[in-house]
Parts: C-alpha cells; structure tokens; sequence
C-alpha cells in the first residue's frame, strides 16, 4: 500500500464520538475535563458564541474517541439557539455527527429534575452511560441512592460520581468503553406512553413532518423528535434549522388544542414527571429517613440572607462593587506592565531600524496595535475569573434572581446586570460577559446599551475636560463643583443606558418577555481548574477574534493620521535635528530640544494629514455642536481609544504625544485658543457638550470588534455606531445650542 493510500486509510476509519450532556450546575463540565485530562482544545460551535470543549479521551483499553461538551440545558426542549445546539448534538442532526454515545452527568442532589432530561435522551434510542454526579453532597445529606434501582428502571449503565474530587471517573471511563463495544447494552428500548388519544394524535401528525433526514426510519425517533418539536416551535423561539412545513404543523396542532382547552405543554411535562415521582422513592429509599425533621441545610440558611429584598441586594452591591474596582483599579498595575512593555518595544524599534517611515509604521502602526489589543487582557481575565467564580460558587444565580425584576421593567434579562456593571470598567469584556445570557435577543440587546455606560476610558476625557474648563468652586457653598460633575457624567450615562434598554426592547428587538427559567444549585467552593481553564479559553478567543480587527483598524487609523508627506518639510526638520545634535548641549537641554522638534514635526504632519482632512470636512456637522475641525481630528483619532483623544489633542497643538489629562501645557493651549475674531474655541459650555458626545458616542473600534466576534455579523455593530453616534449627536446639538439660547457660555 503506497503512503497516500494508507494515510487515506486512516481518515477513512472515524474516531467514536461521546457527547457530554446535562443540566447546568452539575458538574458537566467538570467531569469532562475529568475524562480528558489536559488533552483539550477549544472549539467553536458553528455560527454562534457559545464555546465547546472538544477532546480525545484515552480509554482503559488503550483505544481513543473524540469527547464533545455540549452546552448545559435544563431539558432538550429548545427556545434558543444554544438549546437547539444540544439536541442535534445528541440527536446527531446536522452540523453534528451522530453520536456513538452520549454520557449524561445528572446531580444527585436533584435527581428528580435531572432525570427529566435523562428521559428525552432515553427516547431518542441513542446509547446512554448516566453519570450520576456530586454523590458526595448526596451522602453528606444522608442519602444514598439504588443504583441497581435505577440501572433496571432506565435499562442504561449508571455510575456513582464526585467530579471534583475524582472519585468514580475510572469507573466511568469502564462504563464508556463498554458501551462503544457493545452498544445495545447502553440503548434501552425505554419510551413515555402518554394518557390520551389526542396527545397521540398530535404526536402521529407532528411525526409525519419530520425530515427524513431528522428520523432516518426510526419509529421511536420520530416519536421522540416529534414531541420535542411540540413543546419547543413557537411564535418566539430563535431555532434556526427547523424547516417551516414543521412549523406549520406544530401551530395548527397548538391552536386545536387550544380551541378544546388542551395545553399541549402541561399533558408532556406533567405525564413524564408523574413517571419519575412514581419511581424517585425506589431510586432514593432512605429520603424519608433523612427528611424526618425540618432541618435547613446550609444553602437554605444562606439563601435566607442572600435572597432577601433589602440584605441581599446590599451584599449584591458590594460585590459588584469589589468586582467593579477590579477591573477598575487591580488591573491598573498589569496594565501599566502591558503599556511599558509595548513602550520599550517601541524604543527598541527605534534604535534598532533607521528612522523613517518603516519604522515609524513598525513603532506606530504594528507595536501600538498590537499593544492596543493585548492591553485589555488585564481587564478580560479579572472579569472571567470573577464570573467563573460566581457561577462555580452558585452565586451568579442568586444575582440573576435578585435583579430580574428590575431589569425586567427595562425590557432587559436579569442576567443582564452583571455585563452592564461590568460596562464601568470597560465594554469589551463586558460585551464577552454578556454570553451568561442563554437568549441572543437577550444578549444582543445588552450588547446595544453596554457601550452607553461611562467605562474608564472616558474617565481621562472628562477628567481633562473639567480640569481645564470648570474652575474649581462649591456648589450650594459646600459641595465641590468639579466632583459633581464626574457624579453626573456616571448618573447621566447609566439613565441613559436604561432608557435606551426600555425604548429597544419596545421597538427594534420587541418580542413576549421569556420568563426567568433557572436553578438555585447549592453553594459549593468553586472548581478552580475550570475556573483558570474558563479564564484561558474566553481571552484567547477575544485576542484571536476581535483583536484581529482592533489590528486592522489602528494600523488604518495610523495611515490616516501620518500621510501625505512633505518631503520638503521633513527634510528641514531632520536638518534641524542635524544641527542640534552638531552643537555641544548639555544631554539634557539636547533631548528638550530634539523633542521640541519632533513634537512640531508630529504636529504639523497630523495638520495636514488625511485625519486632518477628514476633520476639516466633518466641521460643518459638528460645528453646531459647539466644535472645531481640530476637536474633529481629536474625535478621529480616539476611534482606536477614546483617551486617545487627549494624545491627540496634544499633537494637533504642539505640546506632543505624551500629554495626559494632567497635563498643564495642554489645558494652557485649550484654554488659550480662539477663534479669528477673538471668541474662545473652548468654554464650559463646549466642554458640557463634548461631554456628552462622548458620553453617547461609540468612539471605540475595540467595542464595536467584540460586538462583531459575539454577533459573527457587521449588521450589529453598524447599528451600534451609528444609533450612538445620532443620539450622541442630537442630545450634544441640544445641550449646546440650548445653553446658548440660555445666554450660557
């Protein structure tokens, strides 16, 4: 056989795929990194942002098969797109591949819900090895459940297991190769006959309309995907590969139900669980002997605290408020690390490449960009450690509980909270945090009002804006003017973004509130490899993803503000520079000087670059806002990042580009700069305006790019700029041309 026909051999022979399945919070994901050890790489599902683990599991026989974790869902019933993403991974419907096996990790602690779950599978026909996992919370409860019981009720293989602590994983891993050998050992023959003729009716119709793709000749399949297909299809789910003839069906049946009083939902849910109640004392004989007393377990004793109206929210706020420090302040020092790092690279392009236009694109274009990327990784990584923390503990529950129902009011979701706080500190890795959210309407509306909430990149704008135009002075004698206007600026940006949430939810992404569906899992200490594994995998896909993007767009915003050249120009400030070095200066009056020449050089060339240009050009549609072509270039320049504006604003004065918002020079040239006929350039009513812009504007490419990774389309985004940039626009016209008719200045 020649190398060719081997190798083609062997891509001919497919690795057995397991999926692994279940309820969220029992540990899935935990007894998946359990079976596979550190042999993982992270994948995507197709088209959507939910992140899969797919890796090799090496059996006790020496044999290895592919191991999918597919996304947690309370059952197969689907509304969102992640939903649909687990059944056709288990059902084996398109993208996916049939599954050899699907290895169902249920909780002990609440095996009756799970095990609802565990039926759907069941009658699909697929083989089925049950994991039934935190055995060890089950017996510190005093339960221990028959597992001979439910291996001959289920007709499948159970084992008894504690993910975290590793206890029963090699078992699993005998169960798992067993069944791929003999498969029929792991398929039960096992299906819920309902009560009544019209349920079967409509079971027979919806079946019928199945794909034959989707049932591939199995009665019991059809059987199973039929009744999925009536307890999932309505006028507000977000499936997408369901066929509309389908559809059609599944409506006509609902509205015969409906007109005779029937509720197809409540006939399937409450018949399968009428089912499991029956069996759950068989499964857990001693739970009348642990039950005897009214004793509160520790969840229940801190739930109490933690669920109250008042208490909780207050304990609620001051996490939030440490998180929010974090990404805040923490970070601040690996930050600062980052943007050193990047400096002395670009010094080091400096010396090392002649100085010029390739090393100024390397300095300015490749070593900014990239660092303009890598910079918030800082950020992302305490956002994720803190939500992975969260959800590990099963706090993040109790936060989505408690804020429901005011989010609700704003058309939001109560997962919603957690992101938008986030929002504060920065909106790309809040924009990632949005994926808590288990419906893309949800999570696409988030995205929309994130960016409107005042994140730390604007705190230099503003802190240089009220420096430099808002004297210090006490309003009502005692309280410091400038403070409040920081207060303000937060207050105004977090009204707005809950206005924007109630207006969009009404319009744009109108649609029949989904209610809030999810479980209070019992505190437990978080599973810190899974945690750190969660932390690694989100950032790596944000540096892959959007900082691609975020590349692109400031290397394109460099080449904007650079060119044209003027070769006549240039060549008379490198003569400058010729002649200061040929004088005998002290070093340091010598570097002043060099500086002095390089910062007019940056400032000219940025006056008449293609930015500058632009600048002019958009002048008469920010004019009515109360600014000049110059701010304009400033506003151009801070699409890389909005505290870019201030480096900016330094160049196009002269003062270069190490200015900061503390920086005298600059204050003194904004405050000094008019117009020909003598008018100030800047006042505090410009400087409120300018605010506001800013305030309401989408000036950060890095945001828009996560948007795009989230979405995986350049229709949100586009909206995003350009919703913000209107309403930054109007709101800024009426600020400024109503103060002037005030007769403020």
């Amino acid at each position: 056989m020649t190398p060719a026909a081997a190798s083609g051999a062997r891509a001919a022979v497919r690795r057995k795929l397991v999926v692994v399945a279940g309820n969220p919070n029992t540990g899935k994901t935990t007894v998946f990194n359990r079976l596979t050890g550190s042999d993982q790489k992270v994948a995507n599902y197709p088209g959507v942002t939910v992140e899969s683990n797919r890796a090799t599991l090496g059996l006790p026989g020496g044999t290895f098969v592919s191991v999918l974790d597919v996304p947690g869902t309370y059952s197969l019933s689907a509304r969102s797109r992640e939903e649909e993403l687990a059944i056709q991974a288990i059902a084996g419907l398109a993208p996916f591949d049939p599954p050899d096996l699907v290895v169902l990790v249920a909780d002990a602690t609440q095996l009756s819900r799970n095990l609802y779950m565990t039926l759907q599978v069941l009658e699909l026909g697929v083989p089925v090895v049950l994991a039934l996992n935190m055995i060890d919370a089950l017996e510190a409860r005093g339960e221990r459940p028959d597992l001979e019981a439910l291996r001959r009720e289920l007709g499948i293989p159970v084992v008894a297991t504690s993910a975290v602590q590793g206890r029963g994983i090699p078992e699993l891993k005998l169960e798992i190769e067993r069944a791929l050998a003999a498969p029929d050992r792991a398929r039960p023959g096992w299906r819920w006959i309902p009560d009544g003729e019209d349920l079967e009716e409509d079971i027979r119709e919806v079946a019928g309309a199945l794909p034959s793709s989707w049932t591939r000749g199995d009665a019991d399949r059809s059987r199973a995907i039929a009744l999925w297909a009536l307890l999932s299809l309505d006028e507000i789910d977000e499936l997408e590969s369901v066929p509309q003839a389908l559809r059609d069906v599944v409506a006509r049946r609902r509205e015969l139900a409906t007109r005779i009083g029937r509720q197809i939902d409540t006939e399937i849910i409450h018949g399968r669980y009428a089912w499991i109640d029956s069996k759950i004392p068989s499964f857990l004989p001693n739970r009348a002997e642990s039950a005897a007393g009214p004793k509160r377990t520790l969840t229940e004793r801190i739930d109490g605290i933690l669920l109250d109206p008042w208490l909780g929210f207050a304990i609620f706020l001051v996490v939030m408020g440490i998180v929010f420090q974090s990404l805040f302040s923490w970070a601040d020092p690996a930050i600062g690390v980052v943007e050193v790092a990047f400096g002395w690279l670009g010094s080091v392009s400096r010396s090392w490449l002649p100085q010029g236009i390739v090393q100024e694109f390397v300095e300015g274009g490749l070593i900014a960009g990239v660092g303009s990327v890598v910079v918030f990784l800082p950020q992302i990584l305490l956002l994720f450690f803190f939500i992975g923390l969260m959800e590990d503990s099963g706090y993040m529950a109790r936060v989505a509980f408690l804020m429901d129902r005011i989010m609700r009011a704003m058309g939001l979701h109560g997962r919603a909270f957690v992101p938008m706080l986030s929002g504060y500190a920065c909106a790309v890795p809040a924009i990632l945090a949005t994926r808590t959210m288990e419906r893309q309407r949800d999570r696409t509306l988030t995205m929309m009002v994130i960016p409107l909430m005042t994140c730390s990149a604007r705190l230099p704008v503003y802190t240089l804006i009220i420096g430099t135009l808002f004297p210090p002075s006490k309003a009502l004698g005692t309280l410091p003017t400038q403070g409040l206007l920081m207060i303000g600026m937060y207050l105004f940006s977090t009204l707005t973004a809950l206005v924007a949430a109630l207006v969009l939810s009404r319009t744009l992404f109108k649609g029949p509130p989904v209610p809030l569906i999810l479980e209070l899992p019992p505190y437990r200490m978080p599973h810190w490899p899974s945690v750190v594994r969660m932390m690694w995998v989100r950032s790596r896909s944000f540096l892959e993803s959007a900082g691609g993007v975020i590349l692109v767009c400031t290397v394109a915003l460099w080449l904007l503000l650079s060119f044209p050249r003027n070769t006549a120009e240039t060549s008379r400030f490198a003569a400058e520079r010729a002649q200061v070095v040929s004088l005998s200066l002290p070093p340091g009056e010598r570097d002043a000087r060099l500086a002095t020449i390089d910062g007019a050089e940056d400032s000219l060339r940025l006056r008449s670059s293609f930015g500058a240009r632009l600048g002019r050009t958009l002048e008469p549609v920010i004019a009515p806002l109360g600014f000049d072509w110059k701010i304009g270039i400033g506003l151009i320049g801070a699409f890389a990042a909005r505290e870019v504006f201030i480096s900016t604003m330094g160049v196009v004065y002269g003062v270069g580009d190490e200015s900061d918002e503390e920086s005298a020079t600059l204050r003194e040239k904004i405050r000094s700069e008019t117009y020909a006929d003598g008018r100030p350039v800047y006042t505090p009513l410009v400087g409120m305006s300018l605010m506001i812009f800013f305030a309401l504007a989408c000036q950060c490419m890095s945001t828009l790019a996560a948007v795009r990774r989230e979405t995986r389309t350049w229709r949100w985004p586009l909206f995003l700029f350009a919703y913000m940039t209107v309403l930054a626009w109007i709101v800024s016209f009426v600020v400024y041309q109503g103060g002037r008719l005030l007769g403020l200045s």
